[in-house]
């Protein structure tokens, strides 16, 4: 059993930003690939971005492409998502996920394990 937590959501302004991070319980976090999801309300949870569990390939929706980044370092179980030139459309409830296998998805039903999310909220 793995455990993921959030940290990091918050308030920002338009233009901001702000760091994420998806800290993972276990000892084998590396053999996971790591998704980042976003939800906002009434809304479908969507793909935001993606890392190969050797941080070898990162892949990020179309909307987010040049503005977030995600990254990972393995020795501390952790991820991260360096989210800059914050826009309104942004604003969501933010999830980190992994998946027993080299390859990240866009598809949620793709991960075995899931946080419990982080507020992020982005005023104009």
């Amino acid at each position: 059993q793995v455990q993921l937590v959030e940290s990091g959501g918050g308030l920002a302004l338009a233009g901001g930003s702000l760091r994420l991070s998806c800290a993972a319980s276990g000892r084998t976090f590396s053999s996971y690939s790591v998704g980042w999801f976003r939800q906002a309300p009434g809304k479908d949870r969507d793909f935001v971005a993606g890392i190969r569990r050797n941080g070898g390939a990162t892949y990020y929706a179309d909307s987010v492409k040049g503005r977030f980044t995600i990254s990972r370092d393995n020795d501390k179980n952790t991820v991260y998502l360096q989210m800059n030139s914050l826009k309104p459309e942004d604003t969501a409830v933010y999830f980190c996920a992994i998946r027993a296998n080299l390859f990240t998805s866009s598809r949620s039903d793709d991960y075995n394990y899931w946080g419990q999310g982080t507020q992020v909220t982005v005023n104009s």
